[in-house]
C-alpha cells in the first residue's frame, strides 16, 4: 500500500499510513476486549477464542491420544471441542485438512489453548510480516500497513491458517528464481492446504525451473509419507472418507455462509445460481486465472509474478473465504517492489487501496447487496500484475496483434 509518487491523488502515503495506523488500533482494541470478556477459552459471544483454531488444536488432541482418523468423524469431533471448551452449546468447526496439516496441530496441541492460538496466531503473523519486509527493504511503512490491514484483523480473529499459507507461497516466488530448491520445499509445503497450490506446478514448468518442481514434488512426498509413518492409512482414508460431505456440506450448499465464501462458485450460488452452472463458472475463471499467472510467469518480472500468483491463487478454488486475503495482501506488497522500482501505471494505486481495505468491509457488503467485494479485489491485482508484465515486460511480444496493446507512455506517469 507504500505509494511512490503516484498518479492518483487521493492516495497519498500520508493518507494510507493514517488509515493503516487506526485499522491497527482497531485491530489490538478489539482483540484485547476479546480475550478480556473471554470465559476461559470461550468468548462473550458463545464461541471459541480464535473461533476455527478449535477444530485444529482439538484435532492435533485426538491424534496426541491415538485418535487422529477420528478427527475426520463431524460428530466425534464436535464431542471432543464441547468437552474442551466445557461448553455443550459451543458452535462446531470442523477439520477438513489433509493429513499433513495433522503435524502441526499435533504440535500445538502440546501446549495449553489459549496459550497455543497465542503461539500460532504470533509466530505465523511474523513469518508473513517478515516477507513484506524482505518485498519491500527499503520503506520505511511497510510493516505499519502490512500489520494494519483490515485482512490481520479478520485471520486472528478466527485463529486461522493464511497468514503461513501467504509466507509458504509469497516466499517461494520470491526465491524461485535465486534458491529454487528452498523455494520447492515453501511450495511443497502448501500440500497442507492443496486448493491454493492447483496453479503451482504450472508456474514452475512456465518458469523452466526443474529443481524448484523436483523440490516441490519431494517435499509434498515427504510430508505424506511422514503421516503414514506417523499415524498409518487410516488418517487418509478417514480424511478421503469425508471429502463427499465436505463438498456437499461446506462447499457446495455454502454452510459457512456465501458471503464470507469469497470465489466465482460462490457468487453464483449467492446469485440464485446451480450447482453446475457454479462449477462452470469456477473452472472458467480458474482456468483464466492460470492462464494468467503462467504468462506473467514466463515473462514478467520477480515481483510482478509473485502478485500474480498469489493473486491468482484465490481465484482458482471454489473455497476461498474472506481471511485467505492475506495472500492478497502480500500480492499487493509485490506489486509496489515492482512499482517503487519501474514506475506506476494508471489506476493501480486505486485498485491496490481498494484491494487491501477490501477485507474490512466486505462480508457486510457482499450479504447485503450480494457484490463479491474481496473477489473483485482479487481479479483486479491478477488484472494489474498481468498488465504490467504486459506493459513493461513484453509478455505478449511474440503475438502479432493485441487490439489493447498502447504504449507504455500513455499509462506510466
Amino acid at each position: 500500500m507504500i505509494m511512490p509518487s503516484a498518479p492518483d491523488h487521493f492516495i497519498t502515503r500520508a493518507r494510507v499510513r493514517l488509515t493503516a495506523a487506526l485499522v491497527l488500533a482497531a485491530t489490538i482494541i478489539g482483540l484485547c476486549t476479546l480475550f478480556a470478556t473471554a470465559h476461559g477459552t470461550v468468548d462473550s459471544l458463545g464461541r471459541p477464542l480464535g473461533t476455527d483454531f478449535s477444530n485444529v488444536w482439538t484435532a492435533g488432541q485426538m491424534a496426541d491420544q491415538g485418535r487422529a482418523p477420528e478427527a475426520w468423524d463431524w460428530p466425534t469431533q464436535h464431542a471432543v471441542q464441547k468437552k474442551v471448551h466445557h461448553d455443550d452449546a459451543i458452535p462446531f468447526y470442523g477439520w477438513h485438512y489433509p493429513p499433513p496439516f495433522l503435524i502441526i496441530a499435533t504440535l500445538l496441541a502440546q501446549f495449553p489453548y489459549v496459550a497455543a492460538l497465542l503461539i500460532w496466531q504470533g509466530l505465523s503473523l511474523t513469518l508473513c510480516v517478515t516477507l513484506v519486509r524482505r518485498i519491500l527493504p527499503d520503506d520505511r511503512d511497510a510493516v505499519l500497513v502490512a500489520l494494519g490491514a483490515p485482512v490481520v484483523l479478520v485471520c486472528l480473529g478466527h485463529g486461522q491458517n493464511a497468514f503461513l499459507t501467504a509466507s509458504l507461497l509469497g516466499g517461494g516466488m520470491l526465491l524461485l528464481d535465486r534458491r529454487p530448491w528452498i523455494a520447492g520445499m515453501l511450495l511443497g509445503a502448501l500440500v497442507y492446504k492443496p486448493q491454493f497450490a492447483v496453479l503451482i506446478p504450472v508456474l514452475i514448468l512456465a518458469r523452466g525451473n526443474l529443481r524448484a518442481f523436483l523440490s516441490a514434488g519431494l517435499t509434498t512426498t515427504a510430508l505424506c509419507l511422514l503421516t503414514l509413518a506417523i499415524w498409518g492409512w487410516p488418517v487418509w482414508h478417514a480424511f478421503i472418507e469425508s471429502l463427499p460431505l465436505t463438498r456437499h456440506i461446506i462447499i457446495e450448499a455454502g454452510a459457512t455462509g456465501w458471503e464470507k465464501i469469497q470465489s466465482p462458485f460462490a457468487a453464483v450460488r449467492q446469485w440464485g445460481g446451480s450447482i453446475p452452472a457454479a462449477y462452470v463458472v469456477q473452472a472458467i475463471v480458474s482456468a483464466l486465472a492460470i492462464a494468467a499467472a503462467a504468462l506473467v510467469a514466463r515473462r514478467g518480472s520477480m515481483a510482478v509474478r509473485g502478485a500474480a500468483a498469489l493473486s491468482a491463487a484465490l481465484l482458482c478454488t471454489p473455497y476461498v473465504l474472506d481471511y485467505d486475503f492475506v495472500l492478497l495482501g502480500v500480492a499487493i506488497a509485490f506489486m509496489m517492489a515492482d512499482m517503487a522500482k519501474r514506475g506506476t501505471l494508471r489506476w493501480e494505486p486505486t485498485w491496490l487501496a481498494y484491494a487491501w481495505i477490501a477485507p474490512l468491509f466486505g462480508r457486510a457488503v457482499s450479504e447485503m447487496t450480494l457484490i463479491p467485494v474481496d473477489l473483485i479485489a482479487a481479479i483486479a491485482v491478477l488484472a494489474l500484475a498481468t498488465r504490467r508484465a504486459i506493459l513493461l515486460d513484453g509478455a505478449l511480444a511474440n503475438v502479432r496483434s493485441w487490439p489493447f496493446r498502447r504504449s507504455r507512455e500513455e499509462f506510466v506517469h
